[in-house]
């Protein structure tokens, strides 16, 4: 396991963290122990922030945090579900969401989009699910700023960043698929996570192989998307 405590971030929070604007008023869902409002607080890159938890647990701890160092008036900890622990109140320009499952942030942003008014920033960790993320984020109109991919662990996480659009903004299905500033930026992160992908997925061909009655069409398919994550890793000029 990986020491995470308020100043020491994880590689993963440390990425999240460099994302968020100076005096930013944040809004961290999923917050758990608050690590992350904590440190941005403590180093003095924002001065307020809530520390949204849907599970009492982690909402508990979140609180003990923040008493411990003395932040109740910088960060408000709320039990609540997704997006509902922002109040008008609070006037959050960026919203933190790290940790957790793509499907699950878009059904956190799809269920509280009345609480993106006003939101300038939205800085997305998706465990899985980056492409159905990205979708979301296309066609709610909002564009991808940034992108970073991170090892932590022996985890590679995805980190998105992305702002409101008064246009629509398009991506092909190979960028939100693959990102579309991880695939002008590719580095050695980005090819060790699609190449375990390869391995993954060249292991389940040759189970399929085995069956009694062979899924020729299914094992078409894979072989035909297996060529286009090929595609994306071959270009390996990040060396």
């Amino acid at each position: 396991m990986v020491f995470v405590d308020e100043k020491h971030l994880s590689v993963r929070l440390t990425n999240v963290a460099s994302l968020v604007p100076i005096n930013a008023r944040v809004a961290d869902i999923g917050s758990d122990h608050a690590y992350l409002p904590a440190a941005l607080v403590l180093d003095g890159k924002i001065k307020y922030a809530v520390a949204g938890e849907v599970v009492r647990g982690p909402y508990e701890n979140a609180v003990r945090e923040i008493h411990a160092h003395h932040l109740e008036d910088n960060i408000i900890p709320r039990l609540a579900d997704g997006l509902a622990a922002i109040t008008a109140g609070d006037k959050i320009d960026t919203i933190t969401i790290a940790g957790m499952g793509g499907s699950l942030i878009v059904s956190i942003l799809e269920n509280g989009k009345d609480k993106l008014k006003g939101v300038k920033r939205l800085i997305l960790q998706p465990n899985v699910g980056e492409s159905q993320l990205r979708q979301w984020l296309m066609d709610n109109r909002y564009q991808i700023m940034t992108e970073k991919i991170v090892e932590e662990d022996g985890h590679i996480y995805e980190i998105i960043v992305a702002e409101p659009s008064v246009v629509p903004f398009r991506y092909s299905q190979y960028e939100l698929d693959f990102g579309p500033f991880l695939l002008e930026n590719k580095g050695p992160v980005f090819t060790q996570k699609w190449n375990e992908y390869i391995c993954r997925e060249e292991k389940v061909i040759n189970q399929m192989k085995q069956a009694q009655k062979i899924p020729v069409k299914k094992i078409a398919q894979l072989r035909k998307h297996l060529e286009v994550v090929k595609e994306a890793i071959a270009d390996d000029n990040w060396n």
